[in-house]
């Protein structure tokens, strides 16, 4: 099941393009900072559009996966809660405080009580289809439509939602390739723990990546960025780790003195093993090339899974978890 997910992401992409031109949404009288609250992957589309805008949109972009909100949220904020269920319990009482606060609420959600507080309130609110299974599965849907929202509202250039498309048509013209690297890259961390670099620009795909092997292939590991990694996490490269498996997430026009950067590191971790998987993206823009990397990453999590025995789609210890929550 979760292969057939996967493989729909390019159609995603375009699908919430479509749902974002038809989404009505009233403009504010004046927006001067962004605050985004979601969790898990519902979450994760604010911290890739973070990234996306930060060179263009005039205001700052916050993104929060906590109950509470900051107290410089007010009446000239834009906030966007953004729950795939709409019924994400840290999102909703988050979204209790924003009602509270003044904010200009949009709801981003397939339905649930996110929905029916949306209706109750007179809220805009942006309704995604409701026939996915697991909300991780679900990232374009939240991403673009917090893009559609930006752009609806001037804070960025319409170019942005182009490149969506341009980034769906780029996976579909390389999904056997990326299929097939994807298995080789898999094939390589099974038995071992993966470490996964990046640099800052592009965190959230080594926070997705991280993700999904959590969720997919049931497996822990971790992340760090560069240039940060370097003032802690390089020390401890000291002896020889043949468990792990590092894989670095790259793109040709990362920061000129992060390159050099990546190029010394690889040089020190090299050193103590054996596993060092560099992955370069495909694609013209910041855009293309992290949904490439994104939709990469994703294959090898199925794939991990499928080496694992494991069910990709099975998540029984959150179901647990939200029920002794519930309980108590």
């Amino acid at each position: 099941m979760m292969d057939g997910l996967i493989d729909r992401f390019s159609d995603q992409l375009e699908e919430a393009l479509e749902i974002g031109r038809n989404a009505k949404l009233t403009t504010p009288e004046r927006i001067d900072k962004v605050f985004v609250t979601g969790l898990g992957g519902s979450g994760i589309g604010g911290d890739f559009v973070a990234s996306f805008v930060r060179d263009t949109c005039p205001v700052p972009y916050i993104v929060s996966k906590s109950y509470q909100i900051p107290a410089w949220v007010g009446p000239h904020t834009l906030a966007i809660a953004s729950s795939y269920s709409g019924n994400t319990e840290e999102t909703l009482t988050a979204l209790s405080g924003l009602l509270l606060s003044g904010a200009k609420v949009i709801i981003v959600s397939s339905g649930g009580k996110m929905i029916d507080i949306a209706k109750a309130e007179g809220l805009d609110y942006i309704q995604l289809p409701d026939d996915w299974p697991s909300p991780r599965a679900c990232l374009g849907y939240s991403l673009v439509q917090q893009l559609v929202i930006l752009s609806r509202f001037g804070l960025i250039s319409n170019s942005l939602l182009d490149e969506i498309f341009l980034a769906a048509q780029l996976l579909r013209k390389e999904s056997s390739d990326i299929r097939e690297r994807a298995e080789r890259i898999a094939a390589l961390l099974l038995g071992k723990t993966t470490v996964i670099y990046t640099t800052d620009r592009s965190e959230p795909i080594a926070l997705r990546f991280r993700q999904q092997l959590n969720e997919n292939a049931k497996v822990l590991c971790w992340h760090h960025v560069i240039p940060e990694m370097n003032h802690n996490e390089l020390v401890g490269w000291r002896d020889r780790r043949d468990d792990l498996a590092v894989v670095v997430f790259r793109n040709r026009d990362d920061f000129s003195r992060n390159q050099i950067r990546l190029e010394i590191n690889k040089e020190i971790v090299s050193h103590y093993t054996g596993s060092f998987i560099e992955i370069y993206a495909k694609g013209q823009s910041l855009i293309e090339q992290t949904m490439y990397h994104v939709h990469l990453g994703d294959w090898v999590s199925w794939y991990l899974a499928q080496l694992r025995g494991v069910d990709a789609t099975e998540v029984r210890i959150i179901d647990f978890l939200k029920s002794e929550l519930a309980n108590r």
